[in-house]
């Protein structure tokens, strides 16, 4: 089949080059000739995991095109995906304009019957608003609904994890596809099922539903998954209180099946492109029918505040003005194999930490050039601080005269460091763990004194224990 896919972003370059690796010809718009200059002389834009390779094969094998012509996108695809972004707007609520200049642009140009399928994560009733500029451009043409010039717009939503994406679109464990039982959904429905048949040999994947629903979908499972994420930081934080390990209770109410191990970590907080704003777009959807859905705004709430809990150890640790303090920080991007920096817990902690007189040098294996970006504009009105900010080339050139090394994002990398040579390299042998990658018995029995999320600080609790008087 010929496919269009309008945006090569995330989303749209995923499923254009997962689309052709299955065989069909796919034709990739973006209207930013930059991406486009990147994609056609072999690179990619984005950093995930087995794109560039499935970018490249199918190039090789001219199964998929990319370009800035508009028309000739329009006329290629039988099946016209939109996967522009929908950033959250002031409010909270998701911008649509880049998907309504897209159903424009098909509208400008459309002959034919095609198939408008919504990839980008929208709000409840978006298909609606495509469907209607859809039918307003053709009106500007002198163009009914005639036969020729029938449409039909589908809900499609991803459901992608970045660093896994290319894994996830090839073995989805659904694909959710809702189509409205109009004069051309039928039509519409046997190309998606032909489009998707690749996928659905072994067992059947697809499930239909109608458009409302499917745009719902999209937004109740980040919500869901997000929620996980503050409850187990919200626990982590009593356990912090209380004296429990979070890793205990995590194994112990993961081995539920009712409740299972995914999205169960706890840590400094979710990041991304998609949870916060999908969680803040939902609240905005319901607020707009006159609905609060208490546990989305609680869940954002305890969000916001777990991005501070490393700052908050940092400060009872070693004092509030941390002035003549050196920090390394390993990690950047907001969860690994991403160089994705949206909304990143690395932010705000680098962030407070300078604000509070230290200086950093950060490091991560491929978000760094975004970071460099993304902190220039970050602190653009605080050049004394953006100064004491550096970007070290390999994880052991942050450590030297550290007083501390805080770990933000959870890198295989990290894992098992030399532990004796972060010892001579640190001033002091103490590290902020937000990700709990080493075991709090082992690091103590090593030397270091060692805060983690929801974990005992057995340092102190040993010196406790050594202070009490045998019986």
């Amino acid at each position: 089949m010929k496919i269009t896919i309008i945006g090569t972003g995330y989303v749209g370059l995923v499923t254009g080059a997962c689309l052709a690796e299955i065989g069909h010809d796919v034709f990739c718009l973006d209207v930013d000739p930059r991406k486009i200059d990147i994609l056609n002389g072999g690179g990619v834009p984005i950093h995930e995991p087995g794109l560039l390779e499935l970018i490249q094969r199918n190039r090789k094998a001219r199964r998929i095109t990319f370009s800035t012509d508009v028309a000739a996108s329009v006329e290629h695809g039988e099946v016209q995906f939109i996967a522009v972004g929908t950033p959250p707007d002031e409010d909270g609520s998701a911008d649509l304009q880049y998907v309504l200049e897209a159903a424009r642009s098909i509208g400008r140009y459309m002959n034919g019957f095609k198939v408008i399928v919504d990839k980008s994560t929208v709000p409840v009733g978006t298909a609606q608003r495509v469907q209607d500029v859809l039918a307003e451009e053709l009106a500007k043409r002198g163009l009914g609904a005639s036969n020729q010039h029938r449409f039909s717009v589908v809900s499609n939503p991803e459901f992608l994890k970045e660093g896994a994406a290319v894994d996830d679109f090839m073995r989805p464990d659904r694909i959710i596809i809702g189509i409205d039982e109009d004069a051309n959904g039928e039509l519409a429905r046997e190309k998606m099922k032909r489009l998707y048949a690749p996928f659905n040999r072994n067992h059947e994947r697809t499930i239909y539903m109608d458009v409302r629903s499917a745009e719902f979908t999209k937004y109740a499972a980040n919500a869901m998954l997000a929620t996980r994420i503050s409850f187990m930081n919200e626990m982590a934080n009593l356990a912090d209180r209380v004296g429990a390990d979070i890793e205990s209770v995590r194994r112990g109410i993961g081995s539920d099946p009712r409740i299972g191990y995914h999205f169960l970590y706890a840590g400094c907080g979710y990041g991304g492109s998609c949870f916060p704003k999908d969680v803040q777009a939902l609240i905005r959807t319901a607020a707009e029918s006159g609905q609060h859905l208490r546990i989305l705004e609680a869940v954002e709430d305890v969000n916001h505040g777990q991005k501070d809990v490393l700052v908050d150890k940092i400060v009872k640790s070693m004092g509030a003005d941390l002035t003549g303090k050196h920090f390394a920080v390993w990690g950047l991007a907001f969860k690994p194999n991403t160089d994705d920096m949206r909304e990143a817990p690395s932010r705000r902690l680098i962030a407070e930490l300078l604000a509070r007189g230290a200086t950093v040098s950060a490091y991560d294996p491929v978000a760094t050039d975004e970071a460099r970006r993304v902190f220039a504009l970050d602190l653009a009105n605080a050049p004394d601080q953006h100064a004491r900010l550096s970007f070290a080339a390999s994880q052991d050139d942050t450590l030297a005269g550290a007083d501390a090394l805080v770990i933000v994002t959870e890198w295989t990398a990290f894992k098992a460091p030399d532990f004796e040579y972060l010892k001579e390299e640190l001033k002091a042998p103490r590290i902020f763990d937000g990700r709990n990658l080493y075991e709090p018995d082992a690091m103590a029995e090593l030397g270091f004194d060692y805060h983690s999320i929801g974990r005992p600080h057995v340092k102190l609790v040993k010196q406790a224990s050594d202070a009490t008087p045998a019986a």
